[in-house]
């Protein structure tokens, strides 16, 4: 099976080096043209990647293509391509919808997976969400981490909204570094503390799947004690409003 990928911009770079790691879980890859740079970076490491000449002999190249271009140009490009009708269609593609691929792809929307694949799978470590239930989108985002199936638009949408928080999780980390390096702490210093702080939580996290996070906020925090009045603080004085607002305008967008 030859695996086509419509665009080739940093998803495209992190499924591809995913699929190739050691060891291939794709026999070929075919990408198209249109960021040279990087189409012909992935060429020249993995003797399994080739870059087609045009859009179009991807998709004929293709047994599932997967579509990752920016969704400001998304129309334009598809709309410019063939597809015939029964080829596996997986759309990277943000915050577009499965009707308006079908329009601009003349593909059943209901034959569209949609999914959300992170910068992690680069590493195989990522967890993607995918949209509808789909065997083939499953085994290939399987092999870059794991694979979450949603059972319906509304929960592939929230998922969707979720995976916003990236940034935002980078930007705690960076404001409190400000906050150390306030105080006269140096940044490098202040990082790694902060780093392997938070990474081991993750790693509490995984370990204790029987755990709500409420019971792990409260398993970490001290009856009267600095992370309960940190919390609590960051609760009450607008913290959880001001995410919340975030995350109902981020999926609005989503769902327009």
């Amino acid at each position: 099976m030859t695996y086509g990928f419509i665009g080739s911009g940093t998803i495209t770079e992190a499924m591809v080096a995913g699929l190739m790691a050691s060891p291939p879980a794709v026999p070929k890859i075919v990408v198209s043209p249109r960021n040279a740079e990087v189409a012909a970076r992935l060429a020249a490491r993995y003797s399994k990647v080739e870059v087609a000449p045009s859009n179009q002999a991807v998709v004929d190249a293709a047994g599932v293509l997967v579509l990752a271009i920016r969704p400001q140009i998304a129309k334009e490009v598809l709309e410019e391509i063939s597809i015939p009708q029964g080829r596996k269609v997986i759309s990277v593609i943000a915050a577009t919808s499965h009707e308006k691929l079908a329009v601009w792809t003349g593909q059943d929307p209901d034959a569209i997976v949609r999914a959300i694949p992170l910068p992690f799978v680069a590493d195989r470590e990522g967890v993607t969400a995918l949209y509808p239930p789909d065997a083939e989108a499953e085994k290939l985002f399987g092999a870059l981490g794991s694979a979450v199936v949603c059972e319906s638009k509304d929960e592939f949408n929230l998922l969707a909204a979720i995976s916003s928080m990236m940034a935002t999780y980078f930007g705690i980390m960076e404001r409190t570094t400000e906050w150390l390096a306030g105080k006269g702490m140096s940044k490098s210093k202040a990082r790694n503390y902060l780093t392997p702080l938070f990474g081991s939580l993750t790693h509490v996290a995984s370990r204790s799947a029987e755990s709500s996070f409420g019971e792990l906020r409260q398993a970490f925090s001290t009856r009267g004690g600095l992370n309960e009045q940190l919390f609590k603080d960051f609760d009450e004085l607008g913290g959880t409003a001001a995410m919340t607002r975030a995350l109902d305008r981020v999926l609005e967008r989503i769902r327009a």
